[in-house]
């Protein structure tokens, strides 16, 4: 899959374009790819870095990074994504201008959005527009309860189950594997330490069960407090796994919470609480 950041750096000169931001690509943005392909090909995906909303002053906890974001665009089978920085300079363009000036030149004969898609001075922009311009658009309905704001929720509540659902595969961690206190391997379970983008949304705190690099994980979120930690650790475990990980990048599934992370009246109460975590580890279903 082509990925350009300019447009002439795209390949085709004629394509079906699906916009948006596409963060976390859940089941929403699934359906516009899948009305993207049955539209016509090539399909590019015109998606946005930084995420709007954050430039233009809002907090935003992001469920994939960029990185990731087109990976998950290319498991969809699209053929090309064009990332647009997103600045203020483009936020402020008129909507007229910024289809003219984008989506004409690029080659979009095609245009798939949701329904509820905005763009240009003022979010003024509209499908309606798009066809006064004269844009085959073709919008798709919002999926009932399917947003990234929901997905964000859910996960904040510790709710990865739920989540999966919305985004049709298990929600994620990424990031990359740094030095911890390498404490687990004295207890016989050692783990990966991930450092997580900032800008990147973690679950509540907890212990998690999931997969990494093709093995299931324990995952601890949270501050080790049987230890008198304060700053927040990721660390997952993963099961039957020989290796040295550190300085990969590490992309975590979440398939269900376990339990609170808690302190322990002893180090062996610990341990086997952590043997009873990886055993129920085994057992749990991937959710889709």
């Amino acid at each position: 899959m082509n990925v350009a950041h300019r447009p002439e750096e795209l390949v085709a000169d004629e394509c079906v374009a699906a916009i948006g931001s596409f963060d976390g690509v859940h089941r929403g943005h699934r359906r516009v790819l899948e009305t993207a392909r049955a539209a016509g090909t090539p399909v590019t995906v015109v998606t946005f870095w930084p995420h709007p909303r954050l430039v233009l002053g809002n907090r935003v906890d992001l469920l994939s990074t960029l990185e990731r974001r087109i990976e998950l665009l290319e498991e969809a089978g699209v053929d090309e994504v064009l990332v647009v920085e997103f600045t203020p300079e483009l936020a402020a363009r008129e909507p007229a201008e910024f289809a003219e000036s984008l989506l004409r030149q690029i080659g979009a004969k095609v245009i798939v959005v949701g329904e509820s898609f905005r763009f240009g001075r003022a979010a003024a922009g509209n499908p309606a527009l798009l066809r006064e311009l004269g844009f085959d658009v073709h919008t798709v309905a919002t999926l009932e309860g399917v947003s990234s704001t929901n997905v964000r929720s859910l996960l904040r509540e510790g709710d990865v189950e739920s989540a999966a659902r919305l985004l049709g595969r298990p929600p994620e961690l990424e990031g990359t594997v740094v030095l911890g206190d390498q404490r687990g391997g004295t207890l016989g379970y050692p783990t990966a330490n991930l450092s997580v983008p900032t800008d990147l949304l973690v679950p509540a705190y907890g212990i998690y069960a999931g997969a990494a690099l093709g093995h299931r994980a324990a995952i601890s979120i949270g501050v080790n407090p049987h230890y008198g930690g304060d700053e927040r650790r990721i660390e997952p475990h993963l099961l039957d796994f020989e290796g040295d990980l550190y300085g990969r990048r590490l992309v975590v599934e979440l398939w269900r919470r376990l339990r609170d992370e808690r302190a322990f009246s002893s180090e062996a109460e610990l341990v086997a609480q952590i043997t009873r975590d990886v055993e129920e580890t085994r057992a749990v279903e991937r959710p889709t």
